[in-house]
Formats: structure tokens, C-alpha cells, sequence
């Protein structure tokens, strides 16, 4: 059971909230505020239903960021990288930020975090979407599973022991994406 709290929200930070789960689709933006619920990180947000228009939400939503395809990579706003492996019901996704990716070992030149970026200069990953729920560009890379291998074997040979211990449970990635705030 989860405690109950009552909590005040602005319109714009509700429709954050919202933009955030659906995008800055209109219609699914006024159908969630007109239902007046939500789930979000594993909670649910109530509030009483809002009869609103579609111009008006049209409006609410106007200054979230939209995609942009023609936006490039540029490594150092990486703040998290995404390593996707397997597919279907195997598939999983691990997340290392771009803080803890960035740990050296004790006189070394390279950390994990270099290690991906020259990855990225040999391997451009290409635009993928806008995500809200991150407030990030994620721009992502399909790899071979030898790729994938060598990428994370060369990543775990930079890496300092304790980051080496967190990572050896990590499969080589199908796909990474890196996530890139504006």
C-alpha cells in the first residue's frame, strides 16, 4: 500500500506531468486532464476531471520541446547512456549515467565515458526522438552482437573495480542510446 498525499499543482506543472507520459499529443493530453488521472512513475495522480477544449490544450502544450531530426550529436551533453539488449520478452534495458561512467581508474587516461564517445565519433548515432519524460535528445546506435561485445569488454577494461563489480552483469548492447539534454 502507498501512503495517500494531497499535493497542489499548478496547469502547467500538471500538464507537464502529462506531457511527460504521452507526449505533446493534444487530444491524449485533454483526454488524460478531462479523465482527471494519470499514472506516473509508478503512482497515480487524481485531480477533479478539467472540461477543457482542444485549442486551449493546443496552447497548454505549445512550449514543450518538439522533436528535432535535424539536431546533431554532440557528445558532451551525454547524460545518460541506455544499453539495450536482447528483444521481446527478453529484452532488457540497462541505464548508466553519465557521472558514474565517468569514474578512471588510478593513472589511467580513458574512463567508460570516453570509451563511448569515441565509439560515437566512429559509429554516429542518429536522431531518435525528443523523450519529455527525461527532458533529453536520445540518439541511438544499433550494433552487431560482436560490436556490442568489444564495445562493452573495452568499456569494462577502463572501468575502475567498483564500476567493473556493478557492470558484470551487463550483456553486450543490442542498441545504445545516448541521452542528451538541450
Amino acid at each position: 500500500m502507498r501512503p495517500l498525499v494531497n499535493q497542489t499543482f499548478h496547469l502547467h506543472e500538471l500538464a507537464d506531468l502529462v506531457v511527460s507520459v504521452v507526449g505533446k499529443d493534444a487530444e491524449r493530453v485533454r483526454k488524460i486532464l478531462q479523465t482527471g488521472t494519470v499514472l506516473y512513475n509508478g503512482y497515480r495522480y487524481r485531480w477533479e476531471p478539467l472540461a477543457v477544449g482542444l485549442p486551449e490544450v493546443e496552447a497548454l502544450v505549445a512550449p514543450f520541446p518538439e522533436d528535432d531530426r535535424a539536431r546533431p550529436f554532440d557528445a558532451g551533453k551525454i547524460a545518460a547512456i541506455l544499453f539495450e539488449s536482447g528483444g521481446g520478452t527478453q529484452r532488457s534495458l540497462a541505464e548508466i549515467s553519465a557521472s558514474e561512467a565517468g569514474e578512471k581508474k588510478l593513472f589511467t587516461k580513458a574512463s567508460p565515458l570516453d570509451v563511448l564517445k569515441s565509439f560515437a565519433g566512429g559509429n554516429p548515432p542518429h536522431y531518435e526522438k525528443y523523450s519529455h519524460a527525461r527532458r533529453a535528445d536520445l540518439f541511438r546506435v544499433t550494433l552487431t552482437f560482436e560490436s556490442g561485445q568489444q564495445l562493452l569488454a573495452t568499456m569494462l577494461e577502463a572501468a575502475p573495480r567498483s564500476l567493473r563489480l556493478r557492470w558484470s552483469t551487463l550483456r553486450p548492447p543490442a542498441v545504445v542510446t545516448f541521452v542528451c539534454l538541450r
